[in-house]
């Protein structure tokens, strides 16, 4: 998504790209510089030496963090630019996208997409204490600092609103999907990947994407165990933090398989395979992460079941528009019920994928990212931006 954001600013503006060397699943290794500079179109990339450990170990992708912070604000005061644009990877990453702008008196968009120190403590990475409210208080600092916050979502936004932001400053730019034409030929799905999920289940769920911290991951193994003689198979798509204490929650259990990332090209295969899609969010989480994955189950037309808090938007979207059943991130008994309440009315499954098919148009990415360029037109346009200070 960072990919996307910068292709679509850059189609009129100049961006300059202050990055770290790639640890997430890296399809290229860069040599360790101090500073390397590319540049692609309009957008030029500087890339500082920072560590690139594989990130399945905290202590190792923390100093990947502080490496990066240590070499690239050095280099980013001497960038010359309008605004300053900051994400949340680093999770401090806000902090530092503040403490920037502030230095270099420009403007500050902050968009988040995961909302720290809350997923840390949340998802108990780090345990609450005075490290936390340290870093706390210097979040609320940077988001009172920034001139817009942009958020993925409702919950996100009331979450922010409630840390004293003031709600005009709050935007919502959601990630979306890609939305096709109509009469679009599409490529065919693969068996092969549709077979490898489904295998002999008679009722398919699939959660698809990382198995991080953030989801109500034993409340889905004990919901698939009390399914399993109903021919329900429970299918993790992917990879991440969580995955080891899941396979092992879920040891002896035969309908709940875990599966590798298939490429981005069978994507659309793995959405075809299933029956309904799984997205679940931990309570105490919401608001904190906004799954993203929820678009383009949209538009494959598919079912969701939401396990995950109400003030979730994936449960307040999906039950006003139709396209979700919730549950209750604490009870496994709700999740069964969800599930055998689709298995049991074919028509109401239909239609919740008619309902998912019909809402998705509403999330088209391109619409989302001009939401996101019209913003920081308005920030360098408009000399105001400029004269803002934090408070």
């Amino acid at each position: 998504m960072a990919g996307s954001v910068v292709e679509a600013l850059s189609a009129s503006h100049s961006v300059t790209v202050l990055c770290g060397r790639p640890s997430y699943d890296p399809s290229e290794r860069r040599a360790c510089r101090p500073y390397q500079t590319d540049m692609a179109g309009q957008v030029r990339f500087v890339r500082v030496g920072s560590t690139d450990f594989p990130r399945f170990r905290m202590i190792k992708r923390v100093v990947n963090y502080l490496s990066y912070v240590a070499l690239a604000v050095p280099r980013a005061l001497f960038l010359s630019c309008d605004a300053i644009l900051a994400m949340t990877d680093p999770p401090f990453q806000g902090i530092v996208g503040a403490v920037v702008a502030m230095l270099k008196r420009k403007p500050y968009v902050y968009n988040i997409r995961d909302l720290y120190p809350d997923m840390a403590v949340g998802g108990s990475i780090v345990d609450s204490g005075w490290f936390t409210k340290i870093w706390e208080k210097f979040h609320r600092w940077a988001l009172r600092s920034a001139t817009c916050v942009i958020v993925l979502g409702e919950d996100m936004r009331s979450r922010i609103i409630a840390k004293g932001v003031e709600p005009g400053r709050v935007q919502i730019v959601r990630d979306g999907t890609e939305i096709h034409p109509p009469n679009t030929v599409l490529p065919a799905t693969d068996p092969e990947v549709v077979r490898a999920i489904r295998g002999s289940f008679s009722f398919v769920l699939v959660h698809a994407g990382n198995l991080g911290f953030y989801g109500a991951w034993d409340t889905l193994v004990t919901a698939a165990r009390n399914l399993a003689s109903e021919g329900v198979g429970l299918v993790f798509v992917g990879d991440g933090a969580q995955r080891a204490q899941i396979e092992a929650a879920a040891a002896g259990a035969g309908n709940i398989r875990f599966l590798e990332f298939f490429p981005s090209s069978k994507i659309p295969s793995v959405l075809a395979a299933a029956d309904a899609h799984i997205i679940t969010v931990r309570r105490g989480l919401e608001g904190v992460v906004v799954p993203s994955k929820m678009y383009g189950i949209l538009a494959a037309g598919k079912p969701i079941i939401a396990v995950a808090p109400n003030e979730t938007d994936v449960v307040s979207l999906g039950i006003q528009r139709g396209f979700a059943v919730a549950a209750d991130p604490d009870r496994p008994a709700e999740v069964v019920g969800a599930v055998r309440s689709l298995i049991s009315d074919p028509h109401k499954l239909k239609s919740m994928g008619g309902a998912a098919r019909a809402a998705a148009p509403d999330y088209d990415r391109v619409k989302e990212l001009q939401k996101f360029v019209k913003i920081i037109d308005r920030l360098t346009a408009d000399p105001n931006f400029k004269e803002a200070t934090p408070e």
